[in-house]
């Protein structure tokens, strides 16, 4: 590509420092010399690593207020910008991502989540509306995906959808930056009697089976992120387990890899929900790049990567005493787990990375761009 392109990512809901849009996309099109920048609320206007983050404050009062009137000054600030490319990662964006796209633009969703099965395990809509309001929310992002420039989705599943409406979607998986995980460190010395999990903490995301599976391990829990629901965290506490659980809270990139030096194995034992079966949850991958052995849910597409290829072991997530067992086969075989660990390092290296992906990334917006 050797047009230099003016490229806006949007956000409402993100975070400045979000791995997939900020670490990822943006800076790999700086890095190649595109004019980048990254506009999202309640943040600080700055320059890092020759992405411009440019930010306007909006405290929402509530989730509506937030996809009205956060969203309407996220429009004004993308059309002040002027941008070649409009690449923007909520769903609640579509509407404004339609009216960019009618003045002309190059508009891109990223849609990180297949939202319709995800509403369907929303705990805060009530049951009896989420078929409905699922069905609603497909019809029109199935529609708006129609009229978008393309699409980007974080899975082979998401992609397959919205190919039938649109025939540029790709899939760009959030692998990993396999330079920024790269830890050598003898695995039978060195690493500390720790195993961990990393990521935002739910019900459907395990964590009470994995606080019960370890109260009669011989471990402690490294825990990096944050409680989603309060009321789940002062559950948890009362729980005997707890008491070898080292809450770390939420962790920038630095911490979340001197966790990963600490660590003999990596959690990754979601709920069987259906917006989990076919997700490809980037700590999975990461805990592959830190060479740390992985014990996950036993999904039919999770076992074709970690159990064909001998990277970990895949347990019933809601079955705390086969997570213990599996805890205890892999302290208790360091030879066996340092290969799992090496196996995955070299899956990692050779196919599930970040340098693989955004290639896909950069021939679409290239392809969006010479066809204009």
């Amino acid at each position: 590509m050797n047009k230099k392109l003016k490229i806006a990512h949007l956000t409402s809901v993100h975070r400045s420092n979000d791995v997939r849009i900020f670490h990822k996309e943006c800076v790999s099109f700086a890095e190649q010399g595109h004019e980048v920048t990254f506009i999202i609320p309640n943040a600080s206007n700055c320059k890092i690593q020759n992405v411009s983050i440019i930010s306007f404050q909006h405290k929402a009062k509530n989730r509506l207020s937030r996809m009205i009137l956060t969203v309407n000054k996220l429009y004004k600030h993308a059309l002040e910008l002027n941008a070649d490319i409009y690449h923007f990662h909520d769903p609640e964006l579509l509407r404004i991502g339609l009216k960019l796209k009618r003045k002309g633009k190059i508009v891109i969703y990223d849609a990180h989540e297949d939202l319709p099965r995800q509403i369907l395990a929303k705990p805060y809509i009530p049951h009896i509306m989420r078929r409905l309001i699922s069905y609603i929310i497909e019809r029109y992002e199935n529609f708006a995906v129609s009229k978008l420039s393309g699409i980007v989705a974080a899975t082979p599943f998401i992609r397959d959808r919205f190919l039938k409406f649109n025939s540029n979607t790709i899939d760009v998986n959030n692998f990993p930056i396999i330079k920024e995980l790269n830890i050598d460190i003898e695995y039978e010395s060195k690493k500390e009697n720790y195993i961990c999990y990393v990521g935002g903490i739910t019900r459907v995301r395990g964590i009470i089976e994995i606080v019960n599976a370890i109260e009669n391990a011989n471990v402690n829990l490294l825990l990096a992120g944050n409680f989603l629901d309060i009321g789940l965290k002062e559950e948890i506490k009362s729980k005997k387990g707890w008491a070898k659980v080292n809450e770390l809270g939420f962790l920038d990139r630095a911490g979340i890899k001197d966790v990963y030096i600490k660590s003999k194995i990596g959690l990754v034992t979601l709920y069987p929900i259906i917006n989990h079966l076919n997700a490809l949850p980037v700590k999975m991958f990461e805990y592959m790049a830190a060479g740390l052995p992985i014990i996950a849910s036993n999904f039919d597409l999770w076992k074709q990567i970690i159990e064909n290829n001998n990277v970990g072991l895949c347990v019933d997530p809601k079955n705390p005493d086969e997570i213990t067992s599996a805890i205890e086969y892999i302290l208790s075989n360091p030879s066996k787990a340092k290969d799992m660990g090496e196996n995955g390092k070299k899956l990692v290296k050779e196919k599930y990375n970040w340098n693989n992906e955004c290639k896909k990334l950069f021939k679409l917006y290239k392809d969006l761009t010479t066809s204009n």
